[in-house]
């Protein structure tokens, strides 16, 4: 059983462990901290948390570093809340307003929190399942060959090159256009290829085959959509870090690289967007991040709800990082709200 002591030793070790990167020993916390005991007590309560497997000795006779378990307890218990200061909340504010569109501001957003943490940032692109169609264009590419571009009513932009199979003047293509603007917009997503394929009754046979491949491929990008994808940022800032790694920063490396565990490991984490969760080290195992943390948090875009995420080493500020994830987050939601 650790004491109300002993857990204020573990929250310093943890606080000058994050900040120097060098074991912590009994000297140096009576140094730096006012305890008002001994060394000899502060190296009784480090032996207990030892025991409790909170922290470790890295080498021979040096000082003591946080296990995953301990970590763990911080973030749960020993963590300082912090908020970002007025002039992050402007930067912030300032730099997502600045976006022109759906992409560029998850652009925004990853690099706006890698500057922040010193971290990898992750968003996941929400699904389109309840967002709405607004507008859809048709592009001539000769041959054939037409860009279709789908725009949402979150602001996502969406584009398809599409093999029309008959060869179409700019009258038809605007014919063709107007008509599949009718019948979709203000349309979910899901219902886009049934309203699209609609209008083969009621346009002339000529048009039929381009109908038809406009529908098929439009489907086929919305199913592509529905398995998510990611934007990240700050990849350098890991490998800065690299002497937190203790065996190789490849594995790690590796699984940021290999989307699918990202995405996997974000789902099983399912944060909400009021709360902020952590995933430390062999908690997430067989992943490739065994020496590495995972924070995220949730964000909403037309009702869709999507993650926003941090990756580092589990030698990282959490305090600092839980509050601009999350603060953050509510600011991408605020800004996709406002559109």
């Amino acid at each position: 059983m650790v004491s109300q002591r002993g857990l204020e030793v573990l929250r310093v070790i943890v606080q000058d462990y994050v900040s120097s990167r060098e074991p912590v020993g009994s000297k140096a916390i009576v140094d730096r901290h006012q305890f008002g005991v001994s060394a000899a007590t502060i190296r009784n309560d480090m032996a207990l948390l030892e025991e409790e497997e909170l922290i470790v000795a890295p080498h021979t006779s040096s000082g003591r570093v946080p296990t995953d378990k301990g970590y763990r307890l911080f973030v749960d218990h020993l963590a300082e809340v912090k908020h970002i200061t007025p002039t992050q909340k402007q930067a912030i504010d300032q730099f997502l307003d600045d976006s022109a569109d759906f992409d560029e501001l998850l652009g925004r957003t990853v690099r706006l929190l890698s500057q922040l943490t010193n971290q990898v940032a992750i968003v996941q692109y929400p699904t389109l399942g309840s967002t709405r169609i607004r507008h859809i264009e048709l592009v001539s590419l000769g041959n054939r060959r037409a860009l279709c571009v789908v725009i949402s009513d979150n602001g996502q932009v969406e584009q398809k090159l599409i093999d029309l199979e008959v060869e179409l003047s700019e009258q038809d293509l605007a014919q063709l256009c107007s008509g599949i603007n009718a019948q979709v917009a203000g349309k979910l997503h899901s219902e886009l290829s049934e309203s699209i394929t609609s209008l083969t009754s009621q346009v002339p046979n000529a048009l039929i085959p381009a109908v038809t491949h406009i529908a098929s491929a439009l489907s086929d990008s919305i199913q592509a959509n529905r398995q998510n994808k990611l934007v990240m940022a700050g990849t350098a800032n890991l490998v800065r870090t690299g002497e937190d790694f203790s065996d190789s920063i490849y594995p790690v490396l590796d699984a940021i690289e290999e989307q699918v565990v990202l995405l996997k490991l974000l789902t099983e984490m399912k944060a909400d967007a009021d709360e902020v969760a952590v995933s430390i080290g062999r908690e997430h195992s067989n992943s490739g991040l065994e020496q590495a943390s995972l924070l995220s948090t949730g964000y909403s875009s037309a009702g869709e709800k999507a993650t926003l995420g941090l990756v580092g080493p589990t030698r990282m500020d959490y305090s600092s990082n839980i509050a601009s994830i999350r603060a953050v987050a509510r600011y991408l939601t605020r800004v996709l709200d406002a559109r």
